[in-house]
């Protein structure tokens, strides 16, 4: 059993991992300032939390680097999933404090595992991001599956992009000075449940959610619907980082996502047909759509962690989809077909 802290663990990648964690017999401790997580993510199937809440669940906020030091000291394992990041909207409307916040989240995290060293802790896990990678390799529709090797030289379409960068490298120095095995995990795009479907919300979820409430609400797609992303399912995201845990440790920065890109149309088509409703999607090219697309080339994640994506996306999207409509019906009393 270890003494395990997940930043950031009441989102969905993080109370998701929680659960695998604890349920393995590890004594997990948590840090989160509930700004898209919430803690009732963290519950059980009788809704109770896994963890002990007044023990081990700490509402800090990261950016401001206030009482980290005691919480960090009394680990072995960091595990850094926290970070400010939304949907496309929030992402291109918010560039310089996204840029700021998640840049002082990182540092004052990693200052306070320098100070405890390397006498306390056994590894750091860092979670990167695909869209950290050139927009010189994802401006094409014609889709080339990204190279760990192709990071640099760096040119990050977005403020998140770069922060996220910014991040991998202060972990890279930190591993040299300090001797703390580190591992550097690059998500492709993340969905599953539970999560956040409201305004700040992906695309996934948030076309769930459009789906749910049409004709209510308008079933728009920013952009053209051309562009595309890897898909990656939070089950084999979780799969990832426990492996990382056990055999990810010195060997730089690995990809996490699916070889295939799929369309953003692709997607839209796909949610219209779970929801059972007559719905044309509207594509709205007057708004961003990002990246144009990419995919990953896991063939390191293969190499090193023995992992693969196991979630079908037909299979994860009805997953997600049925989840939503069941919060959406516990919140307004009214059934959702």
């Amino acid at each position: 059993m270890s003494k395990i802290l997940v930043t950031g663990g009441c989102g969905m990648i993080g109370s998701n991992l929680v659960k695998r964690l604890v349920k393995e017999g590890h004594e997990v401790s948590v840090i989160d300032n509930l700004w898209r997580g919430k803690l009732e993510y963290l519950n059980d199937e009788k809704g109770k939390p896994v963890i002990d809440l007044e023990k081990n669940f700490y509402n800090v906020d990261l950016s401001r680097g206030l009482g980290i030091d005691p919480i960090v000291f009394n680990t072995e394992y960091v595990i850094h999933l926290a970070d400010i990041v939304a949907g496309i909207n929030y992402v291109f409307s918010n560039q310089g404090d996204l840029f700021r916040l998640n840049n002082l989240i990182n540092t004052h995290l990693f200052h306070s595992v320098r100070k405890a060293g390397k006498e306390r802790i056994k590894g750091l896990i860092y979670v990167g991001t695909a869209c950290s990678y050139p927009l010189t390799r994802q401006n094409s529709l014609d889709v080339i599956p990204l190279k760990e090797e192709e990071l640099f030289p760096a040119l990050p379409e977005s403020a998140y992009g770069w922060s996220k960068l910014m991040g991998q490298l202060e972990i890279g120095f930190l591993e040299k000075e300090t001797g703390i095995p580190c591992c550097t995990l690059q998500f492709h795009n993340v969905y599953g449940s539970p999560c956040d479907y409201g305004e700040r919300s992906q695309v996934i979820p948030a076309l769930i959610r459009k789906a749910i409430n049409f004709p209510k609400e308008e079933f728009n797609v920013w952009g053209s619907g051309k562009q595309g992303r890897a898909f990656i399912h939070v089950n084999d995201i979780v799969e990832a980082l426990v492996l990382a845990l056990k055999k990810g440790w010195g060997h730089g920065w690995i990809q996490i996502g699916p070889s295939e890109c799929t369309s953003i149309r692709e997607i839209a088509e796909a949610v219209v047909k779970i929801s059972g409703k007559d719905i044309k999607p509207f594509y709205d090219t007057t708004k961003p759509e990002g990246d144009k697309a990419r995919s990953a080339d896991w063939s390191k994640a293969k190499e090193i962690l023995g992992w693969e994506p196991k979630m079908s996306l037909e299979k994860g999207l009805r997953q997600q989809y049925e989840w939503i409509r069941k919060d959406i019906e516990s919140k307004t009393g009214k059934c959702q077909f």
